[in-house]
């Protein structure tokens, strides 16, 4: 079964993001809820992707994104933000995130994006 990190310094968010997953059955969540946290429970659990928020305290999303890559240059990761200027998610995507998804979103375009990187 996939482990799945959700980093989001918002409790509802990531419950809302805990729930759309639960739908296809992707229940093997660890939860994060700033940035510094989500590098130590990447290190800890070892997920097979993560969604990670930009804007959280202690560590924003981007220098997580570093931290992680480090760890795991093939670490998954995909950002999951209303902070979604062109410029941002080209950046996110150049410093080695796979996806962008732009809040508010969808449940299946969520859902769509994470299993088609869980495939690969």
């Amino acid at each position: 079964m996939s482990r799945i990190l959700i980093a989001d310094d918002a409790s509802f968010m990531r419950l809302m993001i805990c729930q759309i997953l639960a739908r296809k059955g992707l229940t093997n969540i660890v939860e994060a809820e700033n940035g510094r946290q989500a590098v130590e429970r990447f290190k800890t659990n070892k997920p097979d992707l993560t969604l990670m928020d930009i804007t959280m305290p202690e560590l924003d999303g981007l220098a997580a994104l570093a931290e992680i890559l480090e760890i795991d240059s093939l670490a998954k990761v995909i950002i999951c933000s209303a902070v979604a200027h062109e410029s941002m998610v080209l950046d996110a995507l150049k410093r080695g995130a796979v996806d962008f998804v732009v809040k508010p979103f969808r449940p299946d375009e969520l859902l769509r994006t994470v299993l088609q990187h869980l495939k690969n």
